[in-house]
């Protein structure tokens, strides 16, 4: 499928599609045309504002069309936006002032646009930097909708958007014109996505997979959208799957994204009379990323919506990452996801991943494969020197391809295991090819040697899953302290019995560890905007011992 140019959907905006964001009483909806306008004023405005080719700028607003016509009317001023989630994705006021500081730290922007009533807590936030705090609606006034597109030298950098901090600090990454077009091209081949094939999303639209996968590229495509924003799924998930539904009156989506977390919380939340009446045959793609895949969860998914027709060969499981702007494997369109087992016990860099078959049944976990390498991109499995590995030995997995970024936009250290060396990008991810397929296992950042072998977090939060443990409420962290090798389960609020039988996972799961279950406090567990537990900064919390909560004794378990 030919690359199209990000900005050229501004010059020529198609009429007959357009962006529905979602509202109480239904969708605010603007066509393609309108919003197009609707940029072009924006970049009117930056440059009235003094913002020149290069300057980047913060993006401090929800999912809306303010947000929309400010990305791109950023990029069509020549300007670099760099989207930071507003504070309603953060549950604590000094987290969030934190985070936009950080962000600010490394960008260097020279302007922040927001909401109104975010402008002077931004002011407050960002006091001394010297950054111009100003609003959608000041940057346009006085700017007719004619004003069109100005004439500028585009900028290098498309934007820059920041990890999602699960391994520390975030980081801003350099995201280039040409890898983002390269990127957004490889997700339209794999999906085969034509103009009349409309996208449905929720997630934060803040980075890589809400921001990339679920608004630039249906824009760049032209087709419909509708966007609800995180607190609308939370509250609602039913109205995010009556997006698919393909009645005379319906949206009739067919494309969406979403973390395995969002298929869990529709399977809770969603019964199944609230589906009486969808039609969701049409539904062909439903990307699964950002965290490892769980077949069980995929299963109850399909499970719940194969009596409205769907099918569960739309679900495709996904690896991506920040730093290779986004996508980087994916399944195939119509082809049914598959799983390899592997015991979590004898894990180890450079070893086979197959088990033995004296293996105990229950040490045994299905990982999801997540597909082949997308148009453009190469990727590896290498053991700790850097030499490639055959299919099925672990290893950390590395990427390489015409989406990789120009690297982060200041001086990292932050701890994490992800860089950039020899064009390549080292993931700090373990997984393992089969059949030219990836498996992703977890991050070795996250993981601590025990006897030989490799613990990952992942391992042990999907143990502890499977003991009735509900994933929202515990979060796994590894590292080594004065005890040694040591893993600590993190319970918010922990009935008696998840409890216990946490004690019996860290026993059989990170055997040869120290393991401590500790019993916090609700919303004491920090996540990212997209729900991957902050564990690096937790971890660092636990040591110094500032992390709350009472530590469980190993009599709990009787």
């Amino acid at each position: 499928m030919a690359t199209i140019p990000l900005l050229a959907w501004l010059d020529e905006p198609h009429p007959g599609h357009g962006v529905r964001f979602a509202a109480d009483d239904g969708w605010d909806t603007w066509s393609y045309p309108g919003l197009a306008a609707f940029a072009g004023r924006v970049a009117h405005g930056l440059q009235r504002a003094r913002v020149g080719p290069g300057d980047r700028v913060l993006i401090v607003h929800r999912s809306g069309p303010e947000f929309a016509a400010t990305l791109f009317g950023v990029m069509a001023a020549g300007a670099v936006p760099c989207p930071v989630a507003p504070p309603l994705l953060f549950h604590d006021a000094q987290r969030y002032a934190a985070h936009v500081q950080a962000v600010a730290a490394a960008a260097r922007p020279v302007a922040a646009v927001t909401l109104p009533e975010l402008r002077e807590p931004l002011l407050a936030l960002l006091a001394d930097s010297g950054i111009q705090v100003t609003t959608v609606d000041d940057l346009i006034s006085g700017i007719e909708d004619t004003a069109g597109i100005p004439a500028v030298k585009r900028a290098e950098t498309a934007l820059v958007q920041f990890t999602s901090g699960s391994s520390g600090t975030v980081r801003g990454v350099a995201v280039p014109f040409a890898s983002l077009e390269a990127n957004v091209a490889a997700i339209r081949a794999w999906l085969a996505m034509t103009p009349e094939d409309p996208t449905a999303s929720w997630l934060p639209i803040h980075h890589d997979m809400g921001l990339i996968g679920c608004l630039l590229t249906p824009v760049v495509n032209q087709s419909d959208l509708y966007l609800l924003g995180p607190e609308w799924f939370v509250r609602d998930p039913a109205r995010y799957l009556r997006c698919f539904d393909r009645g005379p009156s319906a949206p009739g989506a067919r494309l969406t994204a979403l973390p395995n977390f969002g298929l869990e919380h529709i399977t809770r939340r969603v019964k199944p009379e609230a589906l009486a009446g969808l039609d969701l045959s049409e539904w062909r793609a439903v990307i699964v990323g950002a965290e490892r895949v769980d077949a069980a969860v995929l299963d109850r998914f399909t499970a719940l919506l194969e009596p409205c027709g769907f099918d569960r060969r739309a679900l495709l499981p996904a690896y991506g990452i920040a730093e290779a702007t986004l996508a980087v494997t994916g399944l195939a369109l119509d082809v049914e996801f598959s799983t390899a087992a592997v015991d979590a016990r004898t894990l180890a860099v450079g070893s086979p991943v197959d088990p033995s078959p004296d293996d105990d049944e229950d040490s045994l976990q299905q990982v999801v494969g997540c597909g082949r390498p997308l148009t453009g991109v190469e990727v590896a499995v290498v053991d700790d020197e850097g030499v490639p590995l055959p299919e099925d030995r672990l290893g950390e997995i590395v990427v390489r391809g015409t989406s990789l970024t120009a690297g982060y936009v200041a001086a990292a250290g932050t701890g994490s295991p992800t860089r950039f060396e020899d064009e390549a990008l080292y993931t700090g991810d373990a997984g393992f090819l089969r059949g030219g397929q990836l498996y992703v296992i977890g991050r070795l950042g996250d993981s601590v040697k025990v006897r030989g072998r490799t613990v990952f977090a992942e391992d042990v939060e999907a143990a502890l899953v499977a003991e009735g443990i509900p994933r929202t409420r515990l979060a796994v962290l590894l590292g080594a302290s004065a005890q040694g090798a040591t893993a600590v389960v993190v319970i918010e609020q922990g009935e008696p019995e998840w409890l216990a039988g946490a004690r019996k996972v860290v026993r059989r799961v990170a055997e040869g560890s120290a393991g401590v279950v500790l019993d916090v406090p609700r919303r004491t567990i920090q996540r990212t905007t997209s729900g991957k537990p902050r564990r690096r900064v937790m971890w660092r919390a636990y040591v110094d011992g500032e992390l709350p909560g009472v530590v469980v004794p190993a009599a709990a378990s009787s």
